[in-house]
């Protein structure tokens, strides 16, 4: 049986369910940073009542138990600086594709890496037999962080996706359980 967010630790982070009162973070950390939504299918968040709508959404999905998604908090400083989720549950080929954002200012620091690990981890003991993500061709940062999460290049669905960009092309990796180190 599939349980859907649980709250998971790495050496650095705490991922946890959103609360209403993250709000504030999530708004001013990513959620209304142009260059954090440049390659989002979202944009910006024009006002901390549009972050509070969604995590709202957010919550409400959490009941279900069938839901993956994850405040990234950092440990040492109890600051919420992103989210990681599953964005798509492909029931017939028992797959699941992760995105992620991080605000700015932790960029860089390994932290999105070290989410994904762990989350790809429990993923995978939940049952699922193949864990992909992709991202925008012209955003290559995040594909390095696939890489550092032991996520193996699959290769360029041209045209395939849109975002804040327009249509783009979308870089594909995966990664199976026996490859998880």
């Amino acid at each position: 049986m599939r349980h859907g967010t649980a709250c998971l630790e790495t050496e650095c982070l705490i991922l946890r369910e959103f609360k209403i009162e993250d709000a504030d973070d999530m708004y001013h950390h990513w959620a209304n940073d142009e260059k954090v939504t440049r390659y989002l299918t979202w944009p910006p968040h024009q006002s901390i009542e549009d972050t509070k709508q969604l995590l709202s959404s957010w919550i409400q999905s959490y009941e279900k138990g069938d839901s993956y998604n994850w405040g990234i908090v950092v440990k040492d400083k109890s600051t919420l600086i992103g989210n990681i989720s599953v964005t798509n549950i492909d029931h017939k080929t028992n797959t699941v594709e992760i995105g992620y954002c991080i605000g700015q200012a932790y960029w860089g620091h390994g932290y999105v890496a070290e989410a994904l690990k762990e989350v790809i981890s429990y993923l995978f003991k939940e049952g699922y037999d193949l864990v992909r993500a992709r991202h925008d061709k012209n955003n290559p940062h995040s594909g390095r962080v696939m890489q550092k999460a032991g996520m193996k290049y699959e290769g360029i669905l041209r045209k395939s996706a849109k975002n804040n960009q327009g249509v783009v092309d979308d870089v594909v990796y995966s990664i199976l359980p026996e490859e998880l180190e």
